[in-house]
């Protein structure tokens, strides 16, 4: 039990460091909460400095979560494969609501499509692959990243036990709740579709 929470503990620490406020505040010197959508995540930074400022995000978000996997591979190096996805929830709760920014955080949508890879990899590569298929056919990010999360549920129950799995529907049910505005949004035909989200304001450089 002390290795799970230990493990809960160490992603929840490094999923509290928000690139996204990182890369805003070198750029403008304000806070990610008072640009655009004020969500401290890739298609928001984006949306606002472009193409190469988003990378940054996406790249900072993807390494944190491999930063809190790998430190607790090295912790518990005999642990169960299981101790893997605590990390990887934790890293996701902290960045969903971490404490240092009154727990305002983001969506957690690279922290989990890489840490269920990292946790397993071909079911998290079917889980990624497919959701975003489903971007792509449908042009929606809220419903390609349920469909990820709902999916690695499924797949983990299946496969991988019952505690991993319960792990992995905490993590979908994260995920909805972070997209459940999106998805009403969707259901009304007002939600903006792919091309148009990752689109820049008109006259932004």
């Amino acid at each position: 039990m002390a290795a799970k929470l230990i493990s809960l503990l160490i992603g929840y620490l490094f999923g509290t460091i928000l690139t996204a406020d990182l890369v805003v505040r070198k750029k403008t010197g304000k806070n990610v909460f008072e640009v655009g959508s004020g969500n401290p995540g890739m298609a928001n930074v984006m949306r606002q400095f472009g193409f190469k400022a988003g990378a940054l995000v996406l790249s900072g978000d993807l390494l944190k979560t491999i930063a809190a996997v790998l430190v607790t591979m090295l912790l518990f190096p005999k642990g169960a494969p299981v101790l893997r996805l605590y990390a990887v929830l934790g890293c996701t709760v902290g960045h969903n609501w971490p404490l240092w920014h009154r727990f305002r955080g983001g969506k957690g949508v690279a922290t989990t499509c890489m840490g269920i890879f990292l946790y397993a990899p071909l079911l998290g590569l079917i889980s990624d692959t497919i959701g975003m298929l489903v971007v792509f056919s449908t042009g929606y990010l809220p419903v390609g990243a349920v469909v990820i999360t709902t999916l690695f549920a499924v797949l983990t129950f299946l496969f991988k036990g019952a505690e991993a799995g319960v792990l992995a529907l905490v993590l979908a049910a994260i995920m909805f709740d972070r997209h459940l505005p999106g998805l009403i949004r969707v259901a009304k035909g007002e939600e903006k579709r792919n091309a148009q989200y990752f689109k820049k304001r008109s006259g932004k450089t």
